[in-house]
């Protein structure tokens, strides 16, 4: 009787995604390959810099990329203000912005989906607990709050991680407790209550699996969104501290050279825009899949 009962759960569970027409849309083919090319540049960061990208060289300081009068053949993109290469300090910062966006985006999703899970699935006091926590954290200016904590703890590349996790959870949490009100007064669950499954059994095997969708959906948006932040704390001098190389540091140190040595800022800004818009075009073709409603 008990299979029989949960076999809707599995049923509704498999087919949001049986059904996906998963065919890639161009811009989401340009995202994934534009992905995979910083993702690789990343892993082999050392093997791919022609030169130690903290390595200063007063020598070769300010000089404009290769195609360009005065540019040196070994300096491809050029060199910044220090002489250290631009195209080496470019490459070692795409290990920064993915590991910041990747991994401060994974503490938000165990946060924010944990919250909603519970929020949503007990309700009554908690729920108005937990709610009340999250609309709390949204009222406070998250960049005020960024530069409060890492001015009070410090500027490491750990602590900014889980920093961005703690306070970006509250998207998550929102979403999934939207999403578990509605799941939870569907049959399965009620026959899931009925033959005595334990609530954590419940949330994690037949309600969370309903709710994937979605969390993949905003993840992926919030990694664009929390390289952006990255660099721009970083911008400001709150962000990962030198000789850690980091596209935002890149642009605070080029902004003085805008009229004279327009690379120190222009390439590390071309890199985020193209990190963060193939994310985006990501993001875009997912929650098309994803959304019963798209008619693509």
């Amino acid at each position: 009787m008990s299979d029989l009962e949960l076999a809707p759960s599995a049923g509704w569970r498999l087919r949001p995604f049986a059904a996906l027409d998963l065919r890639l849309s161009p811009l989401a083919a340009v995202g994934i390959v534009i992905l995979l090319a910083f993702v690789a540049m990343a892993l082999f960061a050392p093997l791919l810099a022609p030169f130690d990208p903290a390595i200063p060289s007063l020598r070769a300081r300010l000089a404009p990329p290769s195609w360009l009068e005065g540019g040196v053949a070994q300096h491809v993109l050029g060199t910044d203000h220090l002489g250290r290469d631009m195209l080496s300090r470019l490459i070692f910062g795409s290990r920064i912005a993915l590991l910041v966006g990747f991994l401060g985006v994974a503490v938000a999703l165990m946060i924010g989906v944990c919250v909603g899970l519970v929020s949503g699935y007990f309700g009554g006091k908690l729920d108005a607990a937990l709610m009340g926590a999250v609309n709390t954290l949204l009222a406070i200016p998250n960049t005020l709050l960024y530069l409060t904590v890492l001015a009070v703890f410090g500027q490491s590349l750990l602590l900014l991680i889980l920093i961005i996790g703690c306070i970006n959870w509250t998207t998550f949490a929102r979403v999934v407790r939207g999403e578990v009100l509605t799941i939870k007064r569907r049959e399965f669950i009620e026959a899931s209550r009925t033959i005595g499954q334990r609530p954590v059994v419940t949330m994690f095997k037949h309600v969370l699996p309903n709710v994937l969708g979605s969390i993949i959906v905003i993840a992926t948006m919030n990694v664009a969104m929390l390289i952006i932040l990255e660099a721009s704390l970083s911008f400001l001098g709150f962000g990962v501290q030198p000789p850690t190389v980091t596209w935002g540091r890149m642009l605070a140190d080029g902004r003085g050279y805008v009229a004279t040595a327009w690379w120190l800022a222009a390439f590390p800004g071309l890199m985020i825009t193209l990190l963060t818009l193939s994310l985006i075009f990501i993001g875009d073709w997912l929650r098309d899949r994803f959304d019963p409603r798209s008619d693509s």
